[in-house]
């Protein structure tokens, strides 16, 4: 009995073993917004969880989708950020009928130090989202590391599970506008609300890594649970 306890104990250990390591490898850079709601004020989360094969982050460069005209990044002290602006062709009006003819196009962080492999970063950008319900807005991000870098810039053809693609674009769909108050404010978001965003299945395959931690449990168990009914056999 002792030893058919032994070996259960011993099988939920290597499954929960096997689920810590694989957490990792689906880890991807993603971006988590306040509010998807069209033409409204969002607060996006990019989210860095590792470097590239053990190397540390020195740098993280987020494309916009061409409909996002103006982004505001939150300051991060252990890094520098720079927009990176293209012209409008033709210019554009503003909510205050002020003509504007450059958008930003990129945002570029660079780390003061490398951001190490086993350690995550999070970055705000403050935008207003186009009024496009429906429309899935595509961020291409780049993370450059002291050796080699990561394009994240993967996109899933239509049908496709995005889940199969080894460097996923950061992406979400534009839900209905909520009606009102699209003027207003962004909201502000915690670090804390920030670094639970920032791990939402939709993007980084949280759901993914819970379902392998509970598949691998329950073969822990049916492994002993075999080893019960042999253990009383031979008894």
């Amino acid at each position: 009995m002792k030893t058919a306890l032994r070996t259960a104990v011993v099988g939920l250990a290597a499954a929960a073993t096997l689920a810590l390591v694989a957490a990792p490898a689906a880890a991807h850079v993603t971006i988590s917004p306040s509010t998807t709601a069209a033409n409204a004020y969002t607060i996006l989360t990019v989210s860095v969880p590792h470097g590239c094969d053990g190397s540390g982050t020195t740098k993280v460069s987020v494309k916009m989708p061409e409909k996002i005209i103006a982004v505001t990044p939150t300051v991060n002290s252990n890094w520098s950020v720079d927009k990176v602006m293209v012209d409008l062709n033709p210019p554009v009006k503003d909510s205050h009928g002020n003509e504007i003819t450059k958008r930003v196009a990129e945002v570029v962080y660079t780390a003061k130090a490398p951001l190490p492999d086993g350690m995550r970063d999070a970055f705000e950008l403050s935008l207003k989202l186009p009024d496009a319900a429906g429309e899935t807005l595509v961020f291409p991000t780049v993370q450059t590391c002291e050796k080699g870098e990561t394009p994240w810039v993967e996109v899933a053809a239509s049908g496709q599970n995005p889940d199969e693609l080894a460097h996923p674009a950061p992406a979400f769909k534009l839900t209905a506008a909520t009606g009102g108050g699209h003027d207003a404010p962004a909201p502000s978001v915690s670090p804390a609300a920030a670094d639970t965003h920032a791990d939402d299945s939709s993007n980084s395959g949280g759901d993914t890594r819970s379902w392998i931690a509970l598949i691998l449990g329950a073969l822990g168990l049916i492994a002993g649970g075999l080893a019960l009914v042999r253990t009383r056999k031979t008894a």
